[in-house]
């Protein structure tokens, strides 16, 4: 009875949504009309746009980036990081234009639904997700919504598909495909630039209960092989179905590879290193080829949060790093 109780006060606040205490749509550039009606598969099946959207949600934790990109300023974004004004990171924040920043969402539990209702969103989106088919079921109630995608772990979308997804989702798939280009290129260039990185192998991972390592499939990962770099053989028999998980003491050996970047606080993960036997043993460690990227700055949060707009930062920051690393 609880179900349908929330799913009928759904679609009543969607259906009174047009009071004056609604927010008002950003400003966006206008995509092609000619692009609808568009359907985008997903893990839960399909979902059919008809119109260029005005009113986008986010109920994923990355998509206000590339949706930025595109020129379209979401009236609803789900804050991860918890650290900037409207979820809206400092390396994207240029791409408002002046617009309003939007509403924060957070997903303690689960979406808001009420909340994500009274936004009255033309189109829901969670792509670098982890949504149920419950979630999903009550969100379609709102408005149509695009779940992350079958072919990729939860949370384990691309940055390029999760952006030439957008772009179709929003009528501007040209732009999208241009704006990875270019992004791609960026990488391509310092891959050329240190063909050393293509006979190394490298590891991401943070000090969460333990050791917890990023597997094959999260962007923080795809990152490094995307310069050249080799992940650790087995890794993902470690990790299993997940975007990543915390190893035992008794596969600590994953760690000692060419390079290792710590997203994490300097001091305190420089003391728990140091102070780990295991860790101290291995030749990463004794060689000092651990990268601390701080995780309280604006780069540390890049590094998380890896997009069409925060990978060209990373790769001007981090690639010097890691090249002074494997030389």
């Amino acid at each position: 009875m609880i179900r349908y109780l929330l799913a009928a006060s759904l679609l009543l606040l969607t259906a009174c949504g047009s009071g004056s205490n609604t927010p008002a749509a950003p400003q966006s550039a206008t995509g092609d009309a000619a692009a609808f009606p568009v359907t985008i598969p997903h893990k839960f099946g399909s979902t059919t746009i008809n119109a260029e959207p005005k009113r986008v949600v986010v109920v994923g934790v990355t998509e206000q980036d590339p949706l930025l990109a595109l020129g379209v300023v979401p009236v609803g974004v789900t804050d991860w990081l918890k650290k900037y004004p409207g979820a809206i990171n400092p390396w994207a924040k240029d791409k408002l234009n002046g617009a309003p920043l939007p509403t924060v969402l957070t997903d303690e539990n689960g979406p808001q639904y009420e909340k994500i209702a009274s936004l009255r969103p033309d189109v829901i989106i969670g792509l670098y997700a982890g949504l149920t088919q419950e979630s999903y079921d009550k969100l379609s109630k709102i408005a149509p919504t695009v779940a992350q995608p079958k072919e990729y772990n939860d949370y384990g979308i691309p940055w390029q598909e999760s952006t030439k997804t957008l772009g179709k989702i929003v009528g501007k798939a040209a732009q999208a495909d241009k704006l990875v280009a270019d992004v791609e290129a960026k990488i391509a260039k310092t891959r050329q630039d240190n063909p050393k990185f293509a006979n190394a192998t490298g590891l991401v991972a943070t000090l969460w209960e333990g050791y917890f390592v990023y597997g094959s499939q999260d962007p923080r990962s795809r990152l490094l092989t995307s310069l050249g770099f080799k992940l650790p053989e087995k890794l993902d028999e470690v990790i299993g179905d997940k975007f990543g998980a915390s190893i035992s003491k008794e596969r600590v050996d994953l760690l000692d590879q060419s390079v290792i970047i710590w997203l994490a606080v300097p001091k305190e993960a420089r003391t728990t290193l140091d102070n780990d036997p295991l860790y101290a043993s291995l030749k990463v460690a004794k060689e000092k080829r651990d990268i601390i990227l701080d995780e309280t700055t604006d780069m540390g949060n890049a590094a998380s949060f890896i997009s069409v707009l925060s990978l060209p930062m990373l790769l001007d920051n981090l690639g010097p790093q890691l090249a002074q690393m494997v030389k």
